[in-house]
């Protein structure tokens, strides 16, 4: 076994040890463990420092060990250090000497305050529940993830066209305004794939409803939409509008009906405050609650057939505290002991903590509220649409990535949020969230062209990719620059497209072998310290190096090179690295991506959107080790259809180079790959020029090798649904 466990009486405590070097992971007898009604303490030793987890936070990768307190609790609160903020993802995984890792998850949903102490310890200190813990002994970080995710859930699937380009703002007022905006891309030939709207599609600001003046021909602007291959998504808030007079708003009236709302002391639904006015706030633990929300969701779609959900406020946020009547005075709601919460109040920013739902008290429930909601859309949306779901959260919790995604919420237009946004990305793919991103060039505030193009390039390599925008604020779409800035982002969004074959099937990997797609160098380099405190660049999967520019006026950055050969993705230079910070020459309309000796990665034409872009011509980079070796592979499927890899109905590939020659191997044949060629073979690292290339046996002769890079070039023109073989001598 990988572990042992000791049990001490006096003083009480909990020793988990590795097997068989003896190494402590947990020692809980350092301090007393306390178990009252409302106050649970336990403390352990730590093995290290690098202790990551405990989202969400706005924190480097690595927590700061020095008297911090993490306080879990959701909270509409935009990105802000030291405070509790969206989501609650009770999980820490430490790097420990040699590179060995261990993971600890508390399922716990109470409040609870995380205090980390120097020499390295940390303590648990929650208001209620119990203290159910899982250990993941690893031995490597990405066991632990892996682990973790065999408790939590594995991620869902999207669907291929959710990880292209999504472009949103608060402020279009109108169908006008939204066609517009899609009709703008494509006429400056920007690649996207759906359009958003914010609250103003609504009417009075009410879910499933639309404003019958402004955006009268809305249920045919989507029904445009899907005509030019664009799909669409809109914001839906937690709370419902209860202050209609009876009869007048179904979602209301049907709602208390069926009994599907929170209830107050009094046993009549909690009315808080939200965009609309009064609202009261589904009871997602109620399974009346799933069936009225997918009547809801149905009749809407029925209407306007969107395609996907972006549920938001689900913290819950309400704008006066507690609720319209205030809260009673009781021990949930002043409990004997407050975590460090923003506002001070368990009731501060949302509802009170002693009302009730189908499975419990709000006090036990409320960081769970995110994840509820989350699930009864993904379940309507399957229902409604009979494909993969698509729901995008801002609130969460443990396990959330089984259902949804997530992205990180009210980021201002800043250099600094610009470069916070990686650890977070990073953070939460580690908590089983791959599909994650900040909302490019920033929500809050004015951005600058400089910061949208720097901020565009990385935001092409967030696992999702939205641009997004507060009302007021200049416009940030892409087509809203000048030329060059414009050519920049057209180049990082083409770059991405190109990409969407290797990105599609990280995620596939992430579904079913509960792997990461946006990877911190430490999970695929953990022996290698330097790599453990490095979060300002990131890996996609095993081998693509992203190193983005994240600081104003620079046209260099720095970024660290695990040891290795690492081939610039544009084919000009090589490096062979020791394990050292290099500084790459970064101009504007350049982001530095680099490919690890021994992958191969499979690119696709980019296209307007990707209905067009899957029927283009594919291509493969292979980067060769030293002597010669590199693997890939390709998950192919229709893109949309629900558990298509659970029932077999996909296509995969594995790559091989060996040798001198680069191979397919069909590991499944499925079909999705028909019609569907190879158009060129690009190979890094030939270390002399060919004489000869065969494809298939049959010579090319239009091949072309450049000596000074040690890039070959092959144009070929092979059906990707049958096996080839290249070959070079």
């Amino acid at each position: 076994t990988l572990y042992g466990v000791q049990i001490r009486e006096d003083p009480f405590g909990i020793v988990v040890y590795r097997q068989p070097s003896g190494r402590v992971l947990i020692d809980t007898s350092i301090a007393p463990l306390l178990f009252a009604d409302q106050f649970l303490q336990i403390s352990t030793t730590l093995p290290s420092r690098f202790v990551s987890g405990l989202g969400e936070r706005l924190t480097p990768l690595f927590l700061d060990m020095a008297w911090t307190r993490v306080t879990l609790w959701n909270r509409d609160m935009a990105p802000t250090p030291h405070v509790n903020l969206y989501g609650s993802h009770p999980f820490y995984l430490v790097m420990e000497d040699g590179g060995s890792a261990h993971g600890v998850f508390l399922l716990n949903s109470n409040a609870m305050d995380v205090l980390l102490q120097p020499s390295p310890a940390l303590t648990w200190r929650t208001t209620g529940g119990i203290l159910d813990f899982y250990v993941f002994l690893g031995p490597d970080p990405k066991s632990v993830v892996r682990q973790y995710l065999d408790v939590v859930g594995f991620p869902f699937m999207p669907p291929y066209w959710a990880l292209g380009f999504h472009l949103c703002r608060w402020g279009y007022s109108s169908t006008a305004a939204t066609r517009q905006a899609a009709a703008n891309m494509s006429a400056a030939r920007f690649p996207q794939d759906a359009q958003w709207n914010d609250a103003d599609y609504m009417d009075a600001k009410r879910d499933f409803t639309f404003n019958k003046e402004t955006f009268r021909d809305y249920p045919d602007m989507v029904r445009d939409f899907h005509q030019r291959g664009l799909r669409y998504v809109m914001i839906v808030d937690a709370g419902i509008s209860s202050s209609g007079p009876p009869g007048t708003y179904r979602p209301y009236d049907e709602g208390l009906r069926r009994g599907v709302f929170i209830r107050n002391a009094t046993g009549q639904p909690l009315i808080g405050k939200v965009w609309p006015g009064p609202t009261a706030f589904p009871d997602f633990t109620n399974p009346e609650t799933h069936a009225w929300w997918h009547d809801m969701v149905k009749a809407f779609h029925d209407q306007v057939p969107f395609d996907g959900m972006w549920i938001d406020m689900n913290e819950p946020s309400s704008f006066v505290e507690g609720s319209q009547d205030g809260c009673p005075d009781n021990s949930l709601e002043r409990p004997p002991y407050v975590p460090g919460v923003f506002g001070g109040r368990l009731q501060a920013g949302t509802i009170c903590a002693s009302s009730q739902q189908h499975l419990s008290s709000h006090y036990n429930l409320h960081s769970l509220y995110g994840l509820t909601e989350a699930i009864a859309s993904h379940d309507a949306l399957l229902r409604v649409r009979g494909t993969r779901p698509f729901v995008i959260s801002r609130s969460t919790f443990a396990g959330h990535g089984r259902y949804a995604g997530h992205w990180t919420g009210d980021v201002e237009s800043s250099w600094e949020q610009l470069s916070r946004s990686v650890p977070e990305v990073l953070l939460f793919n580690l908590l089983g969230v791959p599909l994650v991103g900040a909302d490019i060039c920033g929500f809050a505030g004015d951005t600058s062209e400089e910061l949208c193009v720097r901020w565009t390039q990385l935001g092409a390599f967030y696992p999702f990719m939205r641009n997004h925008n507060d009302h007021g604020a200049r416009p940030q779409e892409p087509f809203a620059f000048g030329p060059a800035a414009q050519d920049a982002m057209r180049g990082a969004l083409r770059l991405r497209y190109s990409l969407l074959p290797h990105l599609y099937t990280l995620f596939h990997r992430a579904h079913a072998a509960g792997d990461t797609v946006a990877r911190p160098l430490f999970l695929e380099f953990p022996k290698d310290p330097n790599t453990w405190s490095v979060d300002h660049q990131l890996l996609w999967g095993g081998g693509l190096l992203v190193t983005p520019v994240l600081e104003q006026g620079q046209t260099k950055v720095s970024g660290y090179f695990p040891p290795g050969t690492w081939y610039s993705f544009a084919g000009d230079s090589t490096i062979h690295s020791k394990g050292q910070w290099i500084l790459l020459a970064a101009p504007l309309d350049t982001i530095n991506v680099h490919i690890r000796a021994g992958l191969i990665v499979p690119l696709q034409e980019p296209a307007l959107n990707t209905a067009a872009s899957r029927k283009k011509g594919m291509a493969l980079v292979v980067a060769l080790t030293l002597d010669g070796f590199a693997r890939g592979e390709l998950f192919w499927d229709d893109g949309e259809s629900w558990q298509s890899f659970e029932e077999g109905d996909y296509t995969e590939l594995l790559f091989l180079a060996a040798r001198g020659a680069v191979l397919s191997q069909i590991l499944r044949a499925g079909g999705h790959l028909d019609g569907i060629l190879l158009e060129a073979v690009t190979v890094l690292g030939v270390p002399s020029a060919p004489r000869r290339v065969l494809a298939n046996g049959v010579p090319v002769e239009d091949f072309s090798y450049r000596r000074d890079t040690q890039v070959l070039n092959v144009p070929v023109s092979l059906p990707m649904w049958e096996q080839f073989v290249i070959s070079w001598s």
